[in-house]
Formats: C-alpha cells, sequence, structure tokens
C-alpha cells in the first residue's frame, strides 16, 4: 500500500507530462497547418498579379494626359535624383507637379535649380496646414487640384522610376478599363536585418490585404501603394479626392479603399525593377517611421494589436524555442515551420534580386515587428494622438476620420 500510495504522484507527472506534449503537439499541428495555408496563398496570389514587364508600353498617337504629383516636405536630400527620373520618362503628355509643402530645408533650392533645366515642371507651393488635414493628404489634394491631366500619378519625393513604367501603367489601365493602377516597389537599402524587415512587412501587407483580389469588382479587398498609385482623375473627383482621407495616416492604402468602396476598379501591379526607393536608410529610422502609422494598421484597437502580437508569437517565434525544447513528431512539426519561414524568405529575396543569405535575419525580425507595433500603440495612446513631420494631430479627430 505505502509502495503505491508513493507511485501515484510518479503517475501524476506522467499524466501532467502526457497532456503537456499533447497539448503541445496539437498547438504544433494547428500552427504548421496555418504557415503552410499562409505561405501557399501568398505564393499562388502572387502568381495572379501582373508584372509591369510583361505590359507593353502605350503607342497611339493621342495620349492621355497623366499628372505626376509628388509631395515634398523637407525632402532636399533626395528629391533630384527622384524628380530626374520623372522627367526622364518616356511618356509625350506628360504633367509634373511637385508640392512643396512647408519645407524648411533647401527642398525650394534643388526644386527651383532642376525647374531652370525643365521649365516645364511646375512647382506649387504651400505656407499653411489647415485643421483637420494630414499634411501630406492635403499636399496631394492641392497637386490635383491644379493638375491637367486626365489621369494622377500620385508618388514620393524618393522614388526611382523606370522611363517607361507611366507608359506601361497606362497601357494595363486602359486596356482593362481601369479606374486605379497601384505598383509595388523594390527597396535598395542595404542590410540584412532591413531588408528582412522589409520583406516581413510586405507579407504580412500582402496576407492581410490580398491585393491579387483587388481586382475581383466581387470582392471586398482594396489595395493603395504610396509610390505609385495611379487614379483616373474622374474617379478621383467622384470619391472626393484625399478630402475623405483627410486625417488618415496610411493615405495610399485607404485611397484604394475609398476607390473599392465607391464600385470603381482597380488592380495592383509587381513593378520590382520599374519602381525602386530607399525606404529606410537604418533600422531605427525604418522603426521610428512606422510610430505615425503602425497603430493606425490596426485600426487603432489595443485588442487588435494584442491579437496580431499573439498570432506573430505562436507562428513566427515559437516555433524556434519549441524546436529545441521537445521532441519527437512534436519537434519535427515545429522544426518544419522554422524551415519553411527561411525558405519561403529565402525565395522572396530570389525574386527581387536581394541575397538570399540575409534569410536567417527572419528569425529575429518577429521581436521586432512585435516592438513596433506595442511600441506605436502605447506611444500613440499614452500622447494621445502622433505628432508627423512637426505637426500634432489627435487621437479622436483620426478615430473620427476613418472610412
Amino acid at each position: 500500500m505505502v509502495i503505491g500510495l508513493l507511485k501515484l504522484p510518479n503517475i501524476k507527472n506522467l499524466i501532467d507530462r502526457d497532456y503537456r506534449m499533447t497539448l503541445l503537439f496539437g498547438l504544433a499541428a494547428i500552427s504548421l497547418i496555418l504557415t503552410v495555408v499562409f505561405t501557399v496563398e501568398i505564393a499562388i496570389g502572387m502568381r495572379r498579379m501582373t508584372h509591369i514587364n510583361d505590359v507593353p508600353p502605350l503607342q497611339q498617337k493621342n495620349l492621355p494626359k497623366v499628372s505626376v504629383i509628388i509631395p515634398a516636405c523637407n525632402e532636399a536630400a533626395t528629391i533630384e535624383p527622384a524628380l530626374r527620373s520623372v522627367l526622364a520618362m518616356e511618356y509625350a503628355n506628360l504633367e509634373v507637379m511637385v508640392v512643396n509643402d512647408r519645407s524648411t530645408d533647401e527642398t525650394g533650392v534643388v526644386l527651383h535649380g532642376i525647374q531652370k533645366e525643365y521649365p516645364h515642371l511646375k512647382i506649387h507651393e504651400i505656407s499653411r496646414l489647415p485643421k483637420g488635414w494630414l499634411g501630406k493628404n492635403h499636399a496631394l489634394q492641392q497637386g490635383a487640384g491644379h493638375a491637367q491631366g486626365e489621369y494622377l500619378l500620385f508618388t514620393d519625393a524618393d522614388i526611382i522610376m523606370e522611363k517607361t513604367t507611366v507608359a506601361r501603367a497606362m497601357s494595363h489601365m486602359l486596356e482593362n478599363r481601369l479606374d486605379h493602377v497601384s505598383m509595388f516597389f523594390k527597396n535598395i537599402a542595404p542590410g540584412g536585418l532591413l531588408n528582412t524587415l522589409f520583406l516581413e512587412v510586405g507579407a504580412g501587407l500582402l496576407w492581410l490585404f490580398k491585393p491579387w483580389k483587388a481586382k475581383d469588382p466581387n470582392s471586398k479587398r482594396y489595395i493603395g501603394v504610396g509610390a505609385f498609385n495611379l487614379v483616373k482623375a474622374s474617379a478621383y473627383s467622384a470619391i472626393g479626392g484625399h478630402r475623405s482621407i483627410a486625417l488618415h495616416p496610411i493615405d495610399d492604402v485607404m485611397l484604394g479603399k475609398a476607390i473599392k468602396l465607391h464600385g470603381l476598379s482597380q488592380d495592383c501591379l509587381l513593378g520590382h525593377e520599374f519602381v525602386q526607393v530607399k525606404w529606410y536608410g537604418t533600422v531605427r529610422e525604418f522603426i521610428d517611421g512606422c510610430m505615425k502609422n503602425g497603430f493606425a494598421l490596426y485600426n487603432y484597437s489595443l485588442a487588435r494589436v494584442l491579437f496580431a502580437v499573439l498570432m506573430v508569437s505562436i507562428l513566427n517565434i515559437l516555433p524556434l524555442w519549441a524546436f529545441f525544447f521537445t521532441s519527437g513528431i512534436t519537434r519535427s512539426l515545429f522544426g518544419a515551420m522554422v524551415m519553411i519561414r527561411i525558405l519561403s524568405y529565402v525565395h522572396g529575396f530570389s525574386n527581387i534580386g536581394v541575397s538570399p543569405w540575409y534569410s536567417g535575419w527572419s528569425l529575429i525580425t518577429p521581436y521586432v515587428t512585435i516592438y513596433i507595433a506595442i511600441k506605436a500603440a502605447v506611444i500613440t495612446t499614452r500622447n494621445n494622438g502622433i505628432v508627423w513631420r512637426g505637426t500634432f494631430y489627435p487621437l479622436d479627430e483620426l478615430k473620427t476620420k476613418r472610412i
């Protein structure tokens, strides 16, 4: 009897251990299935998207007029090469306008210097920001108001474009009778961790927005890309321009949403060799830049932030740790998740011409992703708003201006 009683704790420990192992096995199995589903969905979706290189440039006598609108706030360091790439565009009927938005650096000097070489370059000056507007959104609205084109191309002051980009995008737009065409770009900043962060953010946005579905009129999916948002002027007017998203930090994506909500047509192209940008120079700059729109991405919901953190932890952090502390088939399942993650980054980097050796950083980036999400939510909530380009925007106003 005594011996039997002494064995009871051992039996209980075995039951507890078996229960924990069963729980871990179940978690590993479910997580692996989700990882495979997400990876396959993105891979298939990307294959359904058109690469702009496969679209021939538009060639016709009477080209529709396209107005390129570039907002610039203290962009003296980047705007010259970007602007020159646009001015060298092989598209005969092109209007190029830069909106100098309250710049305090040498942006104006650079612009007027380039204007001496290209007299057709238009410069619109903004000296004040009206209440109820985010600076960039107001600059884009003002630029559109002065533009004469049948089509409006919204881009940024650091975007380098290949000379046939507009002609190809217009060819795709007219051929498919679209109201809006956006295009994914390639980051040309150096650094393993930085490039892996870009790819991680890109993969997350792909899974979240599913841009390959944006062209389906029966789908609610939408997309917009700040580096390249080409919009039919009549469609832009129909949605009320940027006024409908005046205070939204994610202006590019929300422009796509407004267009889709109005029943207008859109598509997103792959343009990695045609639209390029040195997005951020360092990881610190990347993190700081995400503070403006990091919380807005979750619609200012702490619950959504916590859910995202939980999912990232389970799918991208837990597998590596669990691999070292489990055994048998459970360990194999967690190991498979780690391998799928690394190989998907190898594939992603290979597709955009970046060294696949950077893929090892994908084991670190989930921690940075979580840090950004939590920090953006905490700072925005604590400050009751965001500060961007020297202007404070109250959180209550940001929330009430959602679409």
